[in-house]
């Protein structure tokens, strides 16, 4: 009996290491595994790079982007683009003020930022919502970042 329980416990033990291990590896690759992510990800970092400054004096707004997995859902990934202070901003999270608040599916964010979907026609289609000032929304277009292409995910990867 003794044989048969220390077997059980090495098993669960194992079972609790590889369940580890696969969890660090989600949170290494970007968490929750949804394309925008790693989309809000190199934003971020080309934000931290310095190549925002420009477009601060001419966007001056705080975004929101709420994200779900399919249209209706509840958001899986809420994040902040703060395009107003300083050298600009991409981080995680609900923000305190924003002025135009975007909620897309996964899909359709990528779309859009790809270029194969006009947010003009994403929020007419209703593939896209928007809350708060449309005239801040509206300067928030696709082009404002470099398109997330694996040559430009790379180049500005995080360290």
């Amino acid at each position: 009996m003794a044989t048969v329980m220390s077997n059980l416990e090495a098993k669960q033990q194992a079972r609790s290491a590889a369940a580890a291990t696969g969890g660090a590896s989600a949170a290494a690759s970007g968490g929750s595994g949804l394309k925008s992510e790693k989309i809000f990800n190199m934003m971020a970092a080309y934000l931290v790079g310095g190549n925002g400054k420009a477009l601060i004096p001419k966007v001056d707004a705080i975004f929101g982007f709420q994200i779900t997995t399919k249209k209706g859902a509840k958001p899986s990934l809420i994040y902040e683009i703060d395009l107003k202070n300083g050298q600009g901003l991409c981080k995680e999270g609900k923000p305190a003020k924003a002025d135009a608040t975007f909620t897309m599916t996964d899909d359709d964010f990528e779309k859009v930022c790809l270029g194969k979907l006009n947010p003009q026609i994403a929020f007419m289609q209703g593939k896209m919502k928007i809350a708060g000032h449309m005239g801040k929304a509206s300067k928030f277009t696709p082009d404002l970042f470099p398109p997330p292409t694996p040559e430009n995910m790379a180049k500005y990867a995080k360290l």
